[in-house]
């Protein structure tokens, strides 16, 4: 019983990170900053979403949706592991054209291999001033590699996504300060040092990458941003209206 308890403590801490996550996970920065984007922009999620990517579906319970729809790209392990509804081979969404009033994409799109074709499946089934939400990797190690295809800066995914017929609304950076540093060197430690042992590998989080979590918060107190360096983009987008 304490065993699930502390486990169902741990899960939620990975998406909804309080000062606790400073000690239980090397993700610190990371997920603390998305939280707090996906938190402040996930009024603007209405109506029938479609989370792409959608994983565990973490932050359905913060978005303000009517219907709440998960797809994933179709291969044995996201049957097994992901909340998905529906799968799709890579390439088609198994959906008509302006079925949805909003979409979400969060920390997808560095995996999709075709990015062009992905986006225009999005505008598809998008509604007329259809929203669209994304956030994605700008300063980040490779990871579910080899399905790591790419990193976009703030200039390069808001020309993309002009050409595909979306109007960027707002845009934001997380975590765009010192705290990079920090998040990377953790993830260096993280993946050198872990281990096949929990014990151990909560030992690693606790001894040698908390105090690096608790001087990277203290740190950015005194230091000042820097726009050039940051972890992920925030990108909340509508579909064009066609002509």
């Amino acid at each position: 019983m304490m065993k699930d308890k502390l486990l169902s403590i741990y899960k939620k801490e990975m998406y909804f990170p309080s000062l606790l996550s400073l000690f239980i996970t090397p993700f610190y920065f990371a997920r603390r900053g998305l939280y707090k984007h996906v938190k402040e922009l996930a009024p603007q999620i209405t109506g029938r979403t479609l989370d792409v990517g959608c994983g565990l579906k973490p932050y359905e319970s913060l978005y303000h949706s009517t219907e709440y729809v998960g797809l994933e790209y179709d291969s044995p392990e996201n049957r097994e592991l992901k909340n998905a509804d529906f799968f799709y081979d890579g390439t088609h969404f198994p959906f008509d054209s302006s079925t949805f009033d909003s979409v979400v994409a969060n920390e997808v799109f560095e995996h999709v291999f075709n990015p062009n074709t992905f986006l225009d499946q999005i505008h598809k089934i998008l509604k007329e001033d259809g929203t669209l939400f994304m956030t994605m990797p700008f300063a980040w190690d490779e990871h579910e590699q080899p399905l790591d295809y790419a990193r976009y800066t703030s200039f390069g995914i808001k020309s993309i996504l002009e050409k595909h017929g979306f109007e960027v609304i707002i845009q934001k950076k997380s975590v765009n300060d010192i705290r990079v540093i920090f998040q990377l060197l953790n993830m260096f430690i993280w993946k050198k040092l872990r281990t096949k042992r929990s014990i151990i590998n909560h030992l690693i989080i606790l001894f040698l990458i908390a105090p690096f979590n608790i001087f990277g918060e203290l740190i950015n107190l005194i230091l000042p941003k820097n726009s050039d360096l940051y972890l992920d983009n925030i990108i909340l987008a509508k579909k064009v209206k066609s002509d």
